[in-house]
Order: C-alpha cells, then structure tokens, then sequence
C-alpha cells in the first residue's frame, strides 16, 4: 500500500516537467538557428516533420518501449543506443543523461540527433516516425506560413 503512494511523488522527484510544446513555426526557427536545415542531406521540414509525429512538438516526452528502453524529448532520442537513463544498460553514444533532453532548451536534442542521423546507416530513417510518415512525401506542409 505504501508504494501506492509512494510511486507518484517518485515520479515528480525524477522528472520535474521543465519542457514545453513548440509551435511549429517557433520550432522550425529555433531547429534552422540550431543547424539542421540540410544537415546530413536531409531538409528542414524533414525535422519538423518527424519532431511532430515522434513528439507532437513536446520537449517533454517519454515513451517507454517494450525493449525495456524510453525515448526522450522531442525527437524521442532512444536510451538503449544514444542517451543514459539512470543505471540501465546503455551505449550512450551521444554522451549524456536522457534527462538532458527533457527541457526546454533543445540544444542536447539537436547535437544528439546530429549524432543519430550521421551514425546511423539508415539517416534519418532510425526514427520509425519519419519513415512512416514524412519519408518520400511533400513536406511543404510543414514550413508553411514560417517566413523563414
């Protein structure tokens, strides 16, 4: 019974919500400044896109996968290859704590998502969203109305 009450205040303790939800020109912005707008071949609504269907734009989402691993942050950055998470077994080729991409400043996702999609033999097709749905269509969508 203790652990009933104890899981929810655990749960505020490890994660304190310090991200928030882009708009998505505010976020085509801020990935454009940050670099990403044709880094590794690969055009700025291509980002977008997949930030959207990976995130919904939420700098502070976690998925938990059925591998044991959690995806962080806006692009939902993998715990098992790229990011540590506590003491789970990790390759952490990106060198930081999963938590670090949890904020509202996106500057760990985008240097780690560089990483991803240069290391990875399918690009930005290690992101299962990109593949299913901003892969090989108009994209234009995506930057529209974003005077960039």
């Amino acid at each position: 019974m203790k652990a009933f009450f104890l899981l929810p205040l655990l749960a505020c303790v490890l994660h304190t919500g310090q991200g928030m939800i882009y708009q998505r020109c505010e976020l085509a912005r801020v990935l454009q400044e940050k670099g990403l707008d044709g880094y590794a071949g690969y055009g700025l609504a291509n980002w977008v896109c997949m930030a959207f269907h990976e995130s919904s734009f939420n700098t502070d989402a976690t998925h938990y996968d059925s591998d044991g691993s959690t995806d962080f942050g806006i692009f939902q950055i993998n715990s098992r290859y790229w990011c540590q998470f506590g003491s789970e077994r990790s390759s952490n080729i990106c060198g930081i704590q999963c938590t670090e991409l949890l904020t509202n400043d996106i500057s760990a996702d985008v240097a780690c998502a560089k990483i991803v999609v240069t290391d990875s033999a399918d690009g930005m097709g290690a992101w299962v969203a990109w593949r299913a749905y901003c892969q090989g269509r108009d994209l234009s969508q995506y930057l529209e109305g974003c005077y960039l």
